[in-house]
């Protein structure tokens, strides 16, 4: 077993959106034709195939509002799909990038600072894991370095 894990979306967050429950702005999902191959669901962690319905939709990964609270879009599946297994190893659809931000939250679900950075792909599990070991790092989030849209949740194993 590694020292960290990858986490996707809960089901249950997926389901809701998938069956037409308001994102985070109390709007409905768009619902849309895939066309790029580079669309990625945040609940299965996979490539949505180009043609299928994807849906896009403001997200925020924290319990609560709070100013540290960040909103952003994401993409999933339309169609019910299957989480992502939880594992120590980086999921194939975040090993096509090159750089990735990484940022480490409290256990108050507040930024922790010094934390974030841009990182190469190579070295995400490595940082991921450095961070980790600190006391007031509960979790990280892997968002994209050229847009900051949430990708996936990474805790201790």
């Amino acid at each position: 077993m590694g020292l960290i894990r990858f986490v996707a979306m809960p089901t249950e967050t997926a389901r809701a959106f998938q069956r037409g429950a308001t994102d985070a702005y109390g709007l409905l999902p768009e619902r849309k034709v895939c066309t790029d191959d580079g669309f990625q669901c945040r609940h299965c962690l996979r490539h949505i195939k180009v043609g299928s319905a994807c849906l896009t939709l403001s997200y925020r990964p924290f319990p609560e509002l709070q100013p540290y609270a960040e909103t952003g879009p994401i993409l999933l599946c339309a169609e019910e799909c299957e989480r992502a297994v939880e594992t120590d190893v980086m999921p194939e659809i975040y090993r096509a990038g090159t750089e990735w931000l990484l940022r480490g939250y409290g256990h108050d679900d507040r930024i922790v600072y010094g934390t974030g950075a841009v990182t190469p792909k190579q070295h995400i599990c490595t940082r991921a894991h450095e961070l980790l070991q600190r006391e007031d790092v509960a979790y990280l989030h892997l968002r994209s370095a050229k847009n900051n849209c949430y990708q996936c949740r990474i805790e201790r194993a």
